[in-house]
Protein backbone atom coordinates (compact mmCIF):
# COMPACT_ATOMS: atom_id res chain seq x y z
CA UNK A 1 0.00 0.00 0.00
CA UNK A 2 1.15 3.45 -0.86
CA UNK A 3 2.26 6.08 1.80
CA UNK A 4 0.15 8.39 -0.26
CA UNK A 5 0.70 11.33 2.41
CA UNK A 6 4.31 11.13 2.38
CA UNK A 7 4.45 11.47 -1.21
CA UNK A 8 1.82 14.20 -1.04
CA UNK A 9 5.06 15.86 1.11
CA UNK A 10 7.15 16.50 -2.40
CA UNK A 11 4.52 17.75 -4.22
CA UNK A 12 4.40 21.69 -2.85
CA UNK A 13 1.07 22.76 -5.11
CA UNK A 14 -0.70 20.41 -3.41
CA UNK A 15 -0.52 22.32 -0.28
CA UNK A 16 -1.77 25.70 -1.74
CA UNK A 17 -4.58 26.75 0.14
CA UNK A 18 -7.18 28.48 -1.35
CA UNK A 19 -9.85 30.72 0.50
CA UNK A 20 -8.94 29.00 3.56
CA UNK A 21 -9.21 25.28 2.12
CA UNK A 22 -6.89 22.72 0.53
CA UNK A 23 -7.62 21.86 -2.92
CA UNK A 24 -8.49 18.83 -4.41
CA UNK A 25 -6.84 18.69 -7.90
CA UNK A 26 -8.72 16.46 -10.18
CA UNK A 27 -7.44 18.44 -13.54
CA UNK A 28 -4.31 15.87 -13.82
CA UNK A 29 -5.93 14.68 -17.32
CA UNK A 30 -5.22 18.19 -18.76
CA UNK A 31 -1.65 18.17 -16.49
CA UNK A 32 -0.49 16.87 -13.46
CA UNK A 33 0.99 18.58 -10.38
CA UNK A 34 5.05 18.20 -9.79
CA UNK A 35 7.57 17.11 -7.50
CA UNK A 36 10.15 19.71 -6.11
CA UNK A 37 12.88 17.91 -7.10
CA UNK A 38 11.59 18.67 -10.99
CA UNK A 39 11.04 22.63 -9.65
CA UNK A 40 14.74 22.69 -8.09
CA UNK A 41 15.97 20.87 -11.43
CA UNK A 42 14.57 23.21 -14.02
CA UNK A 43 16.14 26.21 -11.51
CA UNK A 44 19.38 24.38 -11.43
CA UNK A 45 19.87 24.23 -15.07
CA UNK A 46 19.06 28.08 -15.62
CA UNK A 47 21.19 28.76 -13.02
CA UNK A 48 24.52 26.67 -13.53
CA UNK A 49 24.53 25.93 -16.99
CA UNK A 50 21.39 27.98 -19.24
CA UNK A 51 23.48 27.18 -22.59
CA UNK A 52 23.07 25.79 -26.42
CA UNK A 53 24.02 22.77 -27.34
CA UNK A 54 26.78 21.29 -28.39
CA UNK A 55 29.76 23.82 -27.79
CA UNK A 56 33.53 23.17 -26.34
CA UNK A 57 33.14 24.73 -23.23
CA UNK A 58 32.25 23.84 -19.63
CA UNK A 59 28.64 25.21 -19.61
CA UNK A 60 27.54 23.34 -23.07
CA UNK A 61 29.25 20.32 -21.76
CA UNK A 62 26.85 20.13 -18.96
CA UNK A 63 23.73 21.09 -20.55
CA UNK A 64 24.45 18.21 -22.97
CA UNK A 65 24.92 15.38 -20.30
CA UNK A 66 21.52 16.84 -18.94
CA UNK A 67 20.03 16.29 -22.23
CA UNK A 68 21.77 12.75 -22.33
CA UNK A 69 20.08 11.87 -19.05
CA UNK A 70 16.81 12.90 -20.72
CA UNK A 71 16.73 10.48 -23.29
CA UNK A 72 18.05 7.97 -21.14
CA UNK A 73 15.38 8.80 -18.47
CA UNK A 74 12.61 7.85 -21.22
CA UNK A 75 14.06 5.13 -22.57
CA UNK A 76 13.90 3.26 -19.67
CA UNK A 77 10.38 4.91 -19.03
CA UNK A 78 8.77 3.58 -21.61
CA UNK A 79 11.26 0.28 -22.19
CA UNK A 80 12.76 1.55 -25.39
CA UNK A 81 15.48 -0.54 -26.72
CA UNK A 82 17.45 2.72 -27.75
CA UNK A 83 17.84 6.40 -26.07
CA UNK A 84 18.78 7.77 -29.52
CA UNK A 85 15.02 6.63 -30.34
CA UNK A 86 13.72 9.53 -27.99
CA UNK A 87 12.87 12.71 -29.67
CA UNK A 88 11.51 15.63 -27.65
CA UNK A 89 9.57 19.05 -28.75
CA UNK A 90 6.92 21.30 -27.74
CA UNK A 91 4.28 18.53 -27.15
CA UNK A 92 3.33 15.68 -28.31
CA UNK A 93 0.42 17.31 -30.61
CA UNK A 94 3.25 19.03 -32.71
CA UNK A 95 5.57 16.12 -32.49
CA UNK A 96 2.48 14.36 -34.17
CA UNK A 97 1.92 16.74 -36.90
CA UNK A 98 5.58 16.80 -37.84
CA UNK A 99 5.76 13.26 -38.26
CA UNK A 100 2.22 12.94 -40.25
CA UNK A 101 4.44 15.20 -42.59
CA UNK A 102 6.65 12.62 -43.13
CA UNK A 103 3.86 9.55 -43.07
CA UNK A 104 1.98 11.60 -45.59
CA UNK A 105 5.15 11.06 -48.28
CA UNK A 106 4.80 7.65 -47.85
CA UNK A 107 1.25 7.20 -49.22
CA UNK A 108 -0.73 7.13 -52.16
CA UNK A 109 -3.60 7.49 -53.81
CA UNK A 110 -5.88 4.14 -52.60
CA UNK A 111 -3.86 3.54 -49.47
CA UNK A 112 -5.91 3.18 -46.27
CA UNK A 113 -5.24 5.13 -42.81
CA UNK A 114 -7.20 4.00 -39.69
CA UNK A 115 -8.22 6.67 -36.67
CA UNK A 116 -10.21 5.63 -33.62
CA UNK A 117 -13.41 7.34 -32.27
CA UNK A 118 -11.98 7.45 -28.82
CA UNK A 119 -8.81 9.23 -29.18
CA UNK A 120 -8.09 12.89 -28.20
CA UNK A 121 -8.10 14.71 -31.70
CA UNK A 122 -4.11 15.25 -31.71
CA UNK A 123 -4.08 11.87 -32.61
CA UNK A 124 -6.81 12.24 -35.31
CA UNK A 125 -6.21 15.60 -37.10
CA UNK A 126 -2.77 14.72 -38.40
CA UNK A 127 -3.56 11.83 -39.58
CA UNK A 128 -6.75 13.13 -41.59
CA UNK A 129 -4.53 15.66 -42.63
CA UNK A 130 -1.53 13.15 -44.03
CA UNK A 131 -4.35 11.19 -45.55
CA UNK A 132 -5.94 14.49 -47.36
CA UNK A 133 -2.65 15.68 -48.49
CA UNK A 134 -1.97 11.86 -50.21
CA UNK A 135 -5.26 11.07 -51.56
CA UNK A 136 -5.28 8.23 -48.69
CA UNK A 137 -8.68 7.08 -47.63
CA UNK A 138 -9.47 7.67 -43.94
CA UNK A 139 -11.02 4.41 -42.08
CA UNK A 140 -12.97 4.74 -38.37
CA UNK A 141 -12.89 2.30 -35.86
CA UNK A 142 -16.14 2.64 -33.72
CA UNK A 143 -16.81 2.13 -30.02
CA UNK A 144 -19.12 0.38 -28.25
CA UNK A 145 -21.18 3.34 -27.09
CA UNK A 146 -22.54 1.35 -24.05
CA UNK A 147 -19.45 1.35 -21.99
CA UNK A 148 -17.12 2.82 -24.42
CA UNK A 149 -14.63 0.29 -25.31
CA UNK A 150 -13.43 0.42 -28.60
CA UNK A 151 -14.77 -2.26 -31.28
CA UNK A 152 -12.24 -4.86 -32.21
CA UNK A 153 -14.56 -6.20 -34.67
CA UNK A 154 -15.08 -2.88 -36.28
CA UNK A 155 -11.43 -2.38 -36.26
CA UNK A 156 -10.85 -5.98 -37.51
CA UNK A 157 -13.79 -5.11 -40.76
CA UNK A 158 -12.03 -2.19 -41.75
CA UNK A 159 -8.40 -3.67 -41.42
CA UNK A 160 -6.74 -4.98 -44.93
CA UNK A 161 -4.30 -5.29 -47.36
CA UNK A 162 -4.52 -1.88 -48.38
CA UNK A 163 -3.96 -0.30 -44.53
CA UNK A 164 -0.65 1.51 -44.38
CA UNK A 165 -1.35 3.35 -40.94
CA UNK A 166 -3.13 2.74 -37.90
CA UNK A 167 -3.53 4.98 -35.06
CA UNK A 168 -5.14 4.12 -31.54
CA UNK A 169 -4.94 5.70 -27.91
CA UNK A 170 -3.58 3.43 -25.60
CA UNK A 171 -5.85 5.37 -22.94
CA UNK A 172 -9.26 7.68 -23.51
CA UNK A 173 -8.29 11.10 -22.42
CA UNK A 174 -12.50 11.64 -22.07
CA UNK A 175 -13.57 8.23 -20.49
CA UNK A 176 -10.50 6.88 -19.18
CA UNK A 177 -10.94 3.30 -21.01
CA UNK A 178 -7.67 0.89 -21.34
CA UNK A 179 -7.28 -0.02 -24.97
CA UNK A 180 -5.56 -3.22 -26.51
CA UNK A 181 -3.25 -1.72 -27.92
CA UNK A 182 -1.13 -4.29 -28.49
CA UNK A 183 -3.57 -6.44 -30.21
CA UNK A 184 -4.16 -3.90 -32.77
CA UNK A 185 -0.51 -3.19 -33.43
CA UNK A 186 0.08 -6.84 -33.93
CA UNK A 187 -2.76 -7.16 -36.33
CA UNK A 188 -2.12 -3.85 -38.35
CA UNK A 189 1.35 -5.16 -38.98
CA UNK A 190 0.16 -8.80 -40.07
CA UNK A 191 -1.68 -6.24 -42.55
CA UNK A 192 1.61 -4.35 -43.70
CA UNK A 193 0.55 -1.47 -41.73
CA UNK A 194 2.58 0.98 -39.15
CA UNK A 195 1.03 1.42 -35.95
CA UNK A 196 0.98 4.67 -34.07
CA UNK A 197 0.25 4.89 -30.28
CA UNK A 198 -0.94 7.93 -28.17
CA UNK A 199 0.48 7.07 -24.43
CA UNK A 200 -0.39 10.70 -23.44
CA UNK A 201 -3.39 9.71 -21.05
CA UNK A 202 -2.16 6.69 -19.98
CA UNK A 203 1.41 7.58 -19.30
CA UNK A 204 1.48 8.62 -15.09
CA UNK A 205 -1.23 5.36 -14.57
CA UNK A 206 0.56 2.33 -15.49
CA UNK A 207 3.86 0.89 -16.77
CA UNK A 208 4.88 1.81 -20.78
CA UNK A 209 6.64 -0.71 -22.51
CA UNK A 210 7.00 -0.43 -26.30
CA UNK A 211 8.62 -3.57 -26.73
CA UNK A 212 6.04 -5.43 -25.43
CA UNK A 213 3.18 -2.98 -27.75
CA UNK A 214 4.55 -3.76 -30.88
CA UNK A 215 3.72 -0.37 -32.14
CA UNK A 216 6.31 1.72 -34.47
CA UNK A 217 5.80 4.56 -32.56
CA UNK A 218 4.72 6.20 -29.42
CA UNK A 219 3.77 9.62 -27.95
CA UNK A 220 3.56 10.81 -24.33
CA UNK A 221 4.10 14.11 -22.56
CA UNK A 222 5.91 15.13 -19.53
CA UNK A 223 3.59 16.89 -18.25
CA UNK A 224 1.15 14.46 -17.94
CA UNK A 225 3.48 12.47 -15.62
CA UNK A 226 4.47 15.05 -13.12
CA UNK A 227 7.07 16.66 -15.52
CA UNK A 228 7.18 20.24 -17.35
CA UNK A 229 5.94 21.09 -20.71
CA UNK A 230 7.45 18.93 -23.08
CA UNK A 231 6.42 16.23 -25.29
CA UNK A 232 7.48 12.87 -26.20
CA UNK A 233 8.02 10.66 -29.21
CA UNK A 234 9.55 7.42 -29.88
CA UNK A 235 10.12 5.71 -32.94
CA UNK A 236 11.44 2.37 -33.84
CA UNK A 237 14.95 2.86 -35.33
CA UNK A 238 14.80 1.75 -38.47
CA UNK A 239 11.99 4.29 -39.55
CA UNK A 240 13.37 7.11 -37.82
CA UNK A 241 16.38 6.71 -40.31
CA UNK A 242 14.02 5.87 -43.49
CA UNK A 243 11.39 7.92 -43.25
CA UNK A 244 12.27 11.95 -44.53
CA UNK A 245 12.37 14.28 -42.09
CA UNK A 246 11.68 18.05 -42.46
CA UNK A 247 14.37 19.67 -40.71
CA UNK A 248 16.97 22.43 -41.36
CA UNK A 249 19.69 21.86 -43.64
CA UNK A 250 23.00 21.92 -41.74
CA UNK A 251 20.92 20.09 -38.80
CA UNK A 252 22.45 16.65 -38.48
CA UNK A 253 21.07 13.38 -40.25
CA UNK A 254 21.90 11.21 -36.62
CA UNK A 255 19.70 10.12 -34.18
CA UNK A 256 17.98 11.60 -32.43
CA UNK A 257 18.89 15.18 -33.95
CA UNK A 258 17.70 13.79 -37.35
CA UNK A 259 14.17 14.68 -36.23
CA UNK A 260 14.15 17.36 -33.29
CA UNK A 261 13.90 20.61 -34.90
CA UNK A 262 15.68 23.77 -33.31
CA UNK A 263 17.61 24.46 -30.10
CA UNK A 264 14.95 22.53 -27.27
CA UNK A 265 13.65 23.13 -24.02
CA UNK A 266 16.98 22.33 -22.12
CA UNK A 267 15.62 23.46 -18.85
CA UNK A 268 12.48 21.24 -19.24
CA UNK A 269 14.38 18.33 -20.22
CA UNK A 270 16.08 18.65 -17.51
CA UNK A 271 12.68 18.52 -15.12
CA UNK A 272 11.78 15.65 -17.40
CA UNK A 273 14.87 13.68 -15.77
CA UNK A 274 14.11 14.65 -12.56
CA UNK A 275 10.19 13.73 -13.04
CA UNK A 276 11.31 10.10 -13.86
CA UNK A 277 13.89 10.13 -11.00
CA UNK A 278 11.31 10.87 -8.94
CA UNK A 279 9.15 8.07 -10.24
CA UNK A 280 12.65 5.72 -9.66
CA UNK A 281 12.77 6.58 -6.02
CA UNK A 282 9.27 6.07 -5.13
CA UNK A 283 9.90 2.04 -7.18
CA UNK A 284 13.04 1.78 -5.06
CA UNK A 285 10.95 2.24 -1.53
CA UNK A 286 7.90 -0.01 -3.16
CA UNK A 287 7.17 -3.07 -1.26
CA UNK A 288 6.48 -4.98 -4.59
CA UNK A 289 9.05 -8.08 -5.31
CA UNK A 290 10.90 -7.51 -8.13
CA UNK A 291 10.64 -11.29 -8.42
CA UNK A 292 7.42 -10.75 -10.78
CA UNK A 293 9.51 -8.62 -13.37
CA UNK A 294 12.68 -11.30 -13.79
CA UNK A 295 13.70 -9.45 -17.15
CA UNK A 296 14.32 -5.96 -15.44
CA UNK A 297 16.89 -4.68 -13.59
CA UNK A 298 18.28 -1.44 -12.21
CA UNK A 299 16.05 1.96 -13.59
CA UNK A 300 13.95 -0.12 -15.66
CA UNK A 301 13.36 -2.52 -12.63
CA UNK A 302 12.12 0.64 -10.32
CA UNK A 303 10.31 2.05 -12.37
CA UNK A 304 7.95 -1.22 -13.25
CA UNK A 305 7.59 -1.71 -9.83
CA UNK A 306 6.53 1.64 -9.11
CA UNK A 307 4.22 2.10 -12.30
CA UNK A 308 2.60 -1.18 -10.98
CA UNK A 309 2.30 -0.13 -7.12
CA UNK A 310 0.61 3.59 -8.71
CA UNK A 311 -1.59 1.01 -10.81
CA UNK A 312 -2.65 -0.51 -7.73
CA UNK A 313 -3.76 2.53 -5.76
CA UNK A 314 -5.15 4.21 -8.54
CA UNK A 315 -8.02 1.10 -8.88
CA UNK A 316 -8.74 1.56 -5.35
CA UNK A 317 -9.88 4.68 -6.05
CA UNK A 318 -11.72 3.77 -9.16
CA UNK A 319 -13.51 1.20 -7.66
CA UNK A 320 -14.49 3.86 -4.51
CA UNK A 321 -15.81 6.50 -7.17
CA UNK A 322 -17.49 4.10 -8.50
CA UNK A 323 -19.26 2.45 -5.96
CA UNK A 324 -20.65 5.99 -5.10
CA UNK A 325 -21.46 6.90 -8.28
CA UNK A 326 -23.58 3.46 -8.81
CA UNK A 327 -25.46 5.25 -5.11
CA UNK A 328 -25.99 8.47 -7.02
CA UNK A 329 -28.45 7.90 -10.33
CA UNK A 330 -28.98 11.69 -11.24
CA UNK A 331 -25.41 11.21 -12.18
CA UNK A 332 -23.97 9.41 -15.48
CA UNK A 333 -20.90 8.07 -15.92
CA UNK A 334 -19.65 7.65 -19.53
CA UNK A 335 -17.75 4.60 -19.82
CA UNK A 336 -16.72 1.83 -17.71
CA UNK A 337 -18.69 2.03 -14.66
CA UNK A 338 -18.31 -1.54 -12.89
CA UNK A 339 -16.41 -1.46 -9.83
CA UNK A 340 -15.67 -4.78 -10.52
CA UNK A 341 -13.95 -3.97 -14.52
CA UNK A 342 -11.50 -1.53 -13.16
CA UNK A 343 -8.68 -3.23 -14.56
CA UNK A 344 -10.14 -1.83 -17.72
CA UNK A 345 -9.92 2.13 -17.24
CA UNK A 346 -7.83 4.89 -15.75
CA UNK A 347 -9.11 6.56 -13.10
CA UNK A 348 -10.57 9.60 -15.18
CA UNK A 349 -14.20 10.10 -15.21
CA UNK A 350 -16.83 11.61 -17.29
CA UNK A 351 -19.89 12.85 -16.12
CA UNK A 352 -23.30 14.12 -16.68
CA UNK A 353 -26.54 15.18 -14.69
CA UNK A 354 -29.87 15.53 -16.09
CA UNK A 355 -29.84 19.27 -18.29
CA UNK A 356 -27.25 20.82 -15.80
CA UNK A 357 -23.98 21.63 -18.07
CA UNK A 358 -20.32 20.40 -17.78
CA UNK A 359 -19.86 23.81 -16.90
CA UNK A 360 -21.99 24.72 -14.23
CA UNK A 361 -21.15 21.41 -12.44
CA UNK A 362 -17.35 22.78 -13.01
CA UNK A 363 -18.06 25.69 -11.56
CA UNK A 364 -20.17 24.81 -8.49
CA UNK A 365 -16.98 21.63 -7.94
CA UNK A 366 -14.70 24.88 -8.30
CA UNK A 367 -16.39 27.00 -5.39
CA UNK A 368 -16.10 23.89 -3.03
CA UNK A 369 -12.10 23.86 -3.83
CA UNK A 370 -12.49 20.58 -6.38
CA UNK A 371 -10.26 21.43 -9.61
CA UNK A 372 -11.87 19.62 -12.43
CA UNK A 373 -12.51 19.93 -16.32
CA UNK A 374 -15.43 20.06 -18.71
CA UNK A 375 -16.31 20.23 -22.35
CA UNK A 376 -14.95 17.75 -25.14
CA UNK A 377 -11.08 18.14 -24.07
CA UNK A 378 -10.29 17.66 -27.39
CA UNK A 379 -12.15 14.75 -27.38
CA UNK A 380 -14.84 15.36 -30.29
CA UNK A 381 -15.43 12.18 -31.83
CA UNK A 382 -16.08 10.78 -28.48
CA UNK A 383 -18.94 13.63 -27.45
CA UNK A 384 -20.20 13.45 -31.37
CA UNK A 385 -20.37 9.56 -31.29
CA UNK A 386 -22.28 9.98 -27.51
CA UNK A 387 -24.59 12.51 -28.82
CA UNK A 388 -22.74 15.00 -26.16
CA UNK A 389 -21.33 17.28 -28.22
CA UNK A 390 -24.07 20.35 -28.23
CA UNK A 391 -25.02 19.63 -24.52
CA UNK A 392 -21.69 20.58 -23.38
CA UNK A 393 -19.75 17.59 -23.54
CA UNK A 394 -19.21 16.28 -20.29
CA UNK A 395 -17.62 16.97 -16.58
CA UNK A 396 -14.68 15.16 -15.85
CA UNK A 397 -12.99 14.33 -12.62
CA UNK A 398 -9.25 12.62 -13.30
CA UNK A 399 -7.74 10.97 -9.99
CA UNK A 400 -3.57 10.15 -9.68
CA UNK A 401 -1.41 8.57 -7.09
CA UNK A 402 -1.35 11.46 -4.98
CA UNK A 403 -5.02 11.48 -4.65
CA UNK A 404 -6.59 9.94 -1.58
CA UNK A 405 -9.79 7.98 -0.51
CA UNK A 406 -10.67 11.10 2.04
CA UNK A 407 -10.65 13.25 -1.71
CA UNK A 408 -12.71 10.76 -3.62
CA UNK A 409 -15.43 10.77 -0.17
CA UNK A 410 -15.32 14.98 -0.46
CA UNK A 411 -15.88 14.63 -4.07
CA UNK A 412 -19.08 12.40 -3.96
CA UNK A 413 -19.88 14.41 -1.03
CA UNK A 414 -19.75 17.50 -3.15
CA UNK A 415 -21.88 16.30 -6.00
CA UNK A 416 -24.18 15.75 -3.77
CA UNK A 417 -24.46 19.40 -2.29
CA UNK A 418 -24.79 20.43 -6.11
Amino acid sequence: MLDVQALRQQFPGLHRKQNGRLPIFLDAPAGTQVPQRVIDAIVSYLTHCNTNHGGVFATSRQSDEIIDSAHAALADLIHAPSADEILFGQNMTSLTFHLSRSIAKTLKLGDQVLVSRLDHDANVAPWLLAAHESGAEVRWIDIHQEDCTLDLDDFRKNLSARTRFVAVGLASNAVGTINDAATICREAKKAGALAFVDAVHFAPHGAIDVQALGCDFLACSAYKFFGPHVGVLWGRRELLEELPACKVRPATNVLPGRWMTGTQNHEGLAGVAAAVEYLTEFGRHCPTSGVAFPDLTGRRLELRVAMTSIQEHERTLSREFLKGMAERPQYKVWGIADPTRVALRVPTFALTRGDQSPHHLAERLAERQIYSWSGNLYAIEVTERLGLEQRGGFLRLGFVHYNTIHEVQRTLSALDEI
